[in-house]
């Protein structure tokens, strides 16, 4: 089964939230509704700006992980090298799962 590593962004530029899961668009809504993590609802981080797929849930936590200790200026690198418009991809996630 797939997994998944997200970021969520308040704007461009914005605050950031890292997140993984099996299934996007479940827990992306979920943080959009305030049922996901309080980080995200108190700072409203809740435009979907990165996902990548990866075939083990293990695979998708550990690099969550490596992203979240990452400098925020390399984040902003990884958003940038695949979205330089900061689009919300969450109308687009049947593309990608």
């Amino acid at each position: 089964m797939p997994a998944y590593v997200y970021i969520l962004a308040s704007k461009r530029n914005g605050t950031l939230y890292t997140g993984s899961c099996s299934n996007p668009g479940e827990r992306i809504y979920q943080h959009r509704i305030g049922k996901g993590s309080k980080f995200v609802w108190k700072y409203k981080v809740f435009t979907l700006v990165y996902l990548e797929v990866h075939d083990r849930t293990d695979d998708a936590i550990i690099r969550e992980w490596r992203i979240k200790a990452w400098k925020r200026a390399w984040k902003l690198q990884l958003i940038e090298s695949r979205n330089p418009d900061w689009r919300d991809l969450y109308d687009e996630l049947n593309n990608w799962i």
